[in-house]
Formats: C-alpha cells, sequence, structure tokens
C-alpha cells in the first residue's frame, strides 16, 4: 500500500502516530465532543487534529484511554478505526446520538447496541450482508454496568444504520421513500431500538480487526412516540452516555488486568 503520509510516522487520516493513544479509545461523531469527553480523563493532552478527526488521550484511574472523533458516518469511522488500531488501540466505544424506534426509548434515555442492521454502504466493502455486526458482549455487559452505575435510563438492543440522515426524516420525499418506508416499519416490528449511522460498520470492522467495539447511544428524540401523540421533547446533553462510557472502560480494564494476570 502507497504510504500517502511521505515517511511521516502519522497515520494519513487522523494524523495519531504509534503509540499515542492507549487500548481504550471512546469514540464521538462530533469533533467539538472529544474536549468535553477529555475533561473525565487526567493529565489529558490533545494528539492530533486533522479533518474530522480530534484526538486526546489521558487516563482514567491510572488507566490510558483516548478520544477519537470520527465525522459523520461508516466510511469516515472505518477509516479511525483501522488507522487507531494501527497505533495500538484494540478496544473501541462508540459515544454518539441517536433517534430511537421504540416506543419505550424516550428522550435523554441511553441505548446499548447489541447489534446493528446493516442498511449502510461501509461494512458490505468487509464482509457479505449475511454476516451479522454484532457488539462485542464484554463492552455491552460493562456499558450496561455502567449505566446502572450512574443511575441512567437505558436500553439495550439492536440499532438500525443508514448512510441518509434525511431518508429517515423525510423518506416521502426520496425516489426510494416506499422502499425506505417499508423497511423502517419491518425494523419497528421487530423491536429495533434506535437508528443512527456508524455502530453497524464499526462492529463489522472491529470483526475484521480482531478487537473489540460497542457502542452507547444518547436517544435525542423519538420519531415514533411523536407519531404516537406521546411526550417526545428534544434532548441533547450527551454527559449521561460519556460516564457511562468512562465507567464501561474502568470495568473493562479492570477485567483485562485479571485475565493478565492469569496468563
Amino acid at each position: 500500500m502507497i504510504d500517502y503520509s511521505e515517511g511521516s510516522g502519522r497515520q494519513y487520516h487522523i494524523g495519531v502516530g504509534n503509540g499515542e493513544v492507549g487500548r481504550y479509545v471512546l469514540m464521538p461523531g462530533d469533533p467539538k465532543r472529544c474536549a468535553k469527553i477529555a475533561a473525565y480523563f487526567d493529565d489529558a493532552q490533545l494528539i492530533a487534529d486533522s479533518r474530522e478527526y480530534v484526538t486526546y488521550t489521558g487516563y482514567v484511574d491510572g488507566i490510558r484511554v483516548s478520544c477519537t472523533s470520527t465525522g459523520i458516518g461508516g466510511p469516515s469511522a472505518s477509516i479511525a478505526m483501522e488507522e487507531l488500531t494501527v497505533c495500538g488501540a484494540d478496544t473501541f466505544i462508540r459515544v454518539g446520538t441517536c433517534g430511537g424506534m421504540d416506543l419505550n426509548v424516550k428522550s435523554g434515555d441511553l441505548v446499548v447496541a447489541t447489534g446493528a442492521i446493516r442498511m449502510e454502504g461501509t461494512s458490505r466493502e468487509y464482509a457479505p450482508i449475511e454476516f451479522p455486526a454484532i457488539a462485542n458482549l464484554d463492552i455491552v455487559n460493562a456499558l450496561c454496568e455502567g449505566a446502572r452505575r450512574i443511575g441512567a435510563p437505558y436500553h439495550a438492543g439492536v440499532v438500525q444504520c443508514k448512510d441518509a440522515f434525511y431518508g429517515q426524516h423525510r423518506p416521502e420525499t426520496l425516489p426510494n421513500g416506499q422502499e425506505l418506508l417499508r423497511k423502517w416499519d419491518a425494523w419497528v416490528a421487530l423491536g429495533a431500538k434506535a437508528s443512527e449511522m456508524e455502530s453497524a460498520a464499526m462492529f463489522i470492522v472491529a470483526q475484521y480487526l480482531h478487537v473489540r467495539c460497542g457502542s452507547v447511544l444518547l436517544a435525542i428524540a423519538n420519531q415514533e412516540r411523536a407519531k404516537a401523540g406521546l411526550d417526545n421533547p428534544q434532548v441533547h446533553e450527551t454527559d449521561e452516555a460519556i460516564r457511562t462510557a468512562i465507567e464501561a472502560v474502568k470495568i473493562l480494564a479492570a477485567a483485562d488486568a485479571l485475565k493478565t494476570e492469569r496468563i
């Protein structure tokens, strides 16, 4: 493969060098959210700011942890994971937002993705569509426990992933709208918890790279609740999702340390 970094020793897209990140990486979509996450780190340092990718590294209870933004969608998220893995990371937690689908998912609730519907394009370049996009079980369990520790309401289940934001929010205006609406109704009937844009690609890329990945998502609102005439305010504060991910890192690191001791 061509070295597009031209010998700089840094990854071409994210601008990070080997050893500059911890094995645990929190991954928001929004670059501006990285500073908010890094505020929970001790001795946080800005490592790189390149394109949509902002990276901080610091410590949580003495554990080296990083945060790298992915931008929007599977293509940029997959690039970040590929390049972070080269730099030494092996455990990825998406800390993002979603729109609820299940009527029980209220604005401000958290959704821990156990798996993802691959209604996007990136994962298809990594694996046949028959291969499932599944979150790492250790991360799922750690995120659920993290949410319980901080007292955050959460739901665990399958999320739907798409590439077109407006394909979800105004499908009737699109030439392919009828198919989008038919599939949306199917996902709702099958119990999908929420809709977002990155987890399916990230779970598949993790399988390919033999690393761990999971997702915790803030439900901003729920269009199905709005359709049903139920309460549906908008909530944009991501602090509980961040705190849940931080707790999950502590849980995972403790379990990883025990595994190392037993070897």
